[in-house]
């Protein structure tokens, strides 16, 4: 089978006359010029996407870093907020920024075909039914349990995204997955700001 990069001689022809100078500033640009372009893939996931909906005859795609690097996100912001302090539950409650109170716990759920359906956001030692996904690894800094094998993490792997719902494993945005709050958790919300409340001085 002809390769379609290989063998067709307009493409060698600029691959072999790259201008570098015009490579960089696309990049530099985020390849805003590619919007000029019906055709023209705006990630990879929409190359595929495109690749598959025209039967193109192509018995692999290789996709490299971006398995394991997001080029829009390249770094995980992430910020702590403290939960509990002194035993007892706190919680941030600032507009748009509110976080639930105490230690927590995150119930899955599946359907009867084995397929996630939908999770629970609890609280810790409070059991909602299916199946806990926080696990402590670490306590005093050490591990509570050996590292698990590369075999064993290709296993849970796969078997992970065999769990995905069909919706999950589509290319295309707009599928939703559900996420509900227990009563409990709510509860303890409310009482963490009546306490607030209480120990707040009058202006």
């Amino acid at each position: 089978m002809e390769n379609f990069f290989t063998d067709n001689s307009d493409i060698q022809w600029h691959f072999n006359h790259l201008d570098y100078q015009e490579v960089v500033g696309a990049i530099e640009d985020g390849y805003a010029q590619a919007s000029q372009y019906d055709d023209a893939p705006l990630s990879y996931e929409d190359a595929i996407a495109g690749f598959a909906q025209a039967k193109a005859p192509i018995d692999g795609l290789g996709v490299g870093t971006s398995l394991t690097t997001s080029s829009d996100v390249p770094a995980l912001d992430c910020v702590y907020k403290m939960q509990e302090y002194a035993g007892l539950p706190r919680r941030k409650r600032s507009a748009n920024k509110a976080t639930w109170p105490g230690r927590k716990q995150v119930w899955r759920r599946y359907g009867a075909d084995g397929r996630m359906a939908g999770d629970l956001l609890g609280l810790e030692g409070h059991d909602q039914g299916g199946e806990p996904l926080i696990q402590p690894v670490m306590q005093s800094g050490r591990r509570l349990r050996p590292a698990p094998s590369l075999d064993d993490i290709r296993r849970h792997a796969k078997r992970e995204l065999e769990r995905l719902p069909e919706s999950l494993r589509r290319l295309e945005p707009g599928t939703t997955y559900p996420v509900e709050v227990a009563d409990e958790l709510v509860q303890l919300a409310a009482e963490v700001d009546r306490r607030v409340q209480e120990q707040t001085p009058p202006s």
